[in-house]
């Protein structure tokens, strides 16, 4: 009996570690395919399938690295949804016009992954970039996610800056500054002189290092009108990648006084309350202004100057009367007396909105 009884256990030791050997051995491995492409994917993260739906990154700042300038840069963002619930991905929105997003995955349920894709085009910029883009999602703990795409543009040839931006004075008859072209590629490259588009202005050419760095200089020719004026410059190359460069010139000369308003606008007539518009005098040369003999050709105007800034900033605050109407077929306007040569006698119009037309009582009809 007890011979029985321990071949019985003996039999189901046997049994026992025969099963566990089985499953310890490890599953066989995929064959590997000659010339596979390898790609990168998600990071194995099993949901927790409890909760609501949550979002993870992979790469939430993506590197593009060094990429030459007017090149598509493309990358697509792995997400995996570690919730419980469906993810659902509502909105991406890019930082900038160059960056776009494409077809993004809309719906991911739980433990499985989605992807962003993300192209960056490069026609105008050069050095550092960091560009983003914001994610919208249905996670109650990140509704919105902000991804990075950053990176290094590479240009054949710089100009720097990119826009030649000027600013005249009253006081000054002229201005100029330079801008620098500089080859970043192998090759030598020489320039030709260059030319511009305006007559306002005249560049010249410098060589800092043969083949590699120029300076180009931009000058106003002497006492332009008060306003804005524009030009582009351009400059031929040796160089087969660049074989043109231009940049624009942007340039604003200041008037020597500005009046803001430059125009009064009067409610309708007749004025239902008196009205008292005010106008600033900004003075904006380095002389100190004085003014004098302020009037207005229209009766029962009163006036009120201000130094609000002595020699620099005055204000005119004038009083027109109720029931004030604007003579039919009459200019009227505010004018002062100012020290400065430029602009000795400085005019504000003044004008008035025209009646309210009454609506027409419908017409009786005919019998």
């Amino acid at each position: 009996m007890h011979k029985i009884i321990r071949n019985a256990i003996l039999g189901l030791v046997i049994v026992t570690t025969g099963t566990g050997a089985l499953i310890a051995q490890p599953a066989s491995s995929p064959p590997q395919v000659p010339g596979a492409a390898i790609t990168s994917a998600a990071p194995a993260v099993i949901s927790t399938n409890i909760g609501p739906p949550k979002i993870r990154f992979a790469t939430p700042v993506y590197d593009f690295g060094k990429v030459k300038c007017g090149l598509m840069v493309k990358y697509s963002y792995v997400f995996t949804n570690i919730g419980g619930q469906t993810l659902e991905i509502s909105a991406v929105h890019p930082g900038c016009g160059c960056t776009t997003a494409g077809e993004w995955t809309k719906k991911v349920e739980p433990g499985q992954t989605g992807r962003v894709p993300i192209q960056f085009h490069s026609p105008s910029v050069s050095g550092p970039v960091l560009k983003t883009v914001s994610v919208t999602c249905n996670d109650p703990a990140a509704p919105q996610t902000v991804l990075q795409f950053k990176g290094m543009v590479w240009r054949p040839i710089d100009i720097i800056p990119q826009n030649a931006v000027l600013t005249i004075p009253p006081d000054l008859p002229s201005v100029s500054t330079t801008v620098k072209v500089i080859n970043n590629s192998e090759e030598m490259v020489t320039l030709s002189p260059p030319e511009v588009n305006n007559a306002s202005f005249v560049v010249t050419l410098t060589t800092n290092t043969p083949g590699k760095e120029y300076q180009i200089h931009v000058a106003t020719i002497p006492s332009l009108s008060a306003g804005y004026v524009q030009a582009q410059v351009t400059v031929k190359t040796s160089s087969t990648n660049m074989p043109v460069l231009t940049f624009p010139v942007l340039v604003t000369v200041q008037p020597a006084i500005v009046m803001s308003p430059p125009q009064v606008v009067l409610p309708s007539a007749p004025l239902q309350a008196p009205t008292s518009p005010a106008i600033t005098i900004q003075n904006n040369s380095t002389n100190e202004l004085t003014l004098s003999d302020p009037a207005i050709n229209a009766p029962g105007v009163e006036f009120q100057i201000n130094a609000l800034q002595p020699g620099k900033v005055y204000s005119v605050k004038m009083v027109f009367p109720q029931g004030f109407e604007l003579p039919h077929g009459q200019p009227v306007e505010f004018s002062i007396k100012s020290s400065n040569p430029k602009m000795p006698l400085l005019k504000v119009p003044v004008t008035q909105l025209p009646r309210p037309v009454a609506p027409q009582a419908p017409q009786a009809a005919a019998h």
